[in-house]
């Protein structure tokens, strides 16, 4: 008989009650209004964005990375392993609760990845942090910028005005990336006017559905050719 989920921790918020619920000794979930969010048993798509993202990071002097979205640490723990001991991950989380999380009771899940020394939480919208890096140039970018959100890019994403994956905020992403960056996006389902918007704002893009059978979520990875010049922006798809 399956042992009862257990409410480890909650917080309301404005989408509705945020919860961490736990089965056993590793079987949690995270949920917002009753709807599951994440669920530790299934994070192949997460572990995939985290290293597709880092690939091209491995033998990087000193890559830097920006992380948005916390989640379980998946993703995170994913960069981490992929990136050399001299790389830096700043991560973007709304909810200063989940840090908490990712530090306490589901810290076993990920070697306590979010206490890395490596790794700077920024308890802010990533959108935020990533208008602040593009205003002050390219030099104090990001090798890489990692989207582990749960409201992926979809078909009623605004084709402009999208404060993640509009054409507007993909030119921001561009601006916060180093020549040869990589933007890196989790999506549930693939969205053909967001892998558009990536390309015209200059980005080279593929995409995979990790792993076989079942539910095979999306990674977009869209990579800035290291040779293209600063200032180059997309137009509306």
């Amino acid at each position: 008989m399956a042992h009862p989920w257990i409410i480890v921790d909650s917080l309301s918020t404005a989408e509705g009650v945020l919860e961490l619920r736990q089965r056993g000794e590793r079987d949690f979930l995270i949920t917002v209004g009753g709807l599951v969010l994440m669920n530790s048993s299934a994070h192949r798509s997460e572990v995939a964005l985290g290293q597709l993202a880092c690939s091209h990071l491995k033998k990087h002097a000193s890559p830097k990375v920006l992380v948005g979205g916390l989640g379980m640490g998946y993703t995170l723990k994913a960069v981490l392993e992929t990136l050399p001991d001299t790389g830096r991950v700043v991560v973007a989380e709304l909810n200063p609760i989940v840090l908490e999380w990712c530090r306490g009771p589901l810290a076993g899940l990920t070697d306590c990845a979010a206490a890395d020394p490596r790794v700077t939480v920024e308890i802010a919208d990533v959108a935020d942090v990533i208008r602040s890096y593009a205003s002050h140039g390219k030099a104090e970018g990001f090798d890489a910028i990692v989207f582990d959100l749960y409201n992926g890019p979809h078909a009623h994403s605004h084709k402009r005005d999208d404060p993640l994956y509009g054409s507007t905020a993909i030119a921001s992403t561009r601006e916060a990336l180093k020549p040869g960056g990589v933007f890196a996006v989790w999506g549930e389902n693939y969205d053909a006017g967001f892998d558009k918007r990536l390309s015209k704002a200059g980005f080279v893009v593929t995409s995979e559905r990790p792993g076989r059978g079942g539910l095979r979520h999306v990674v977009y990875v869209a990579k800035l050719p290291a040779s293209q010049a600063r200032g180059k922006q997309g137009g509306h798809a």
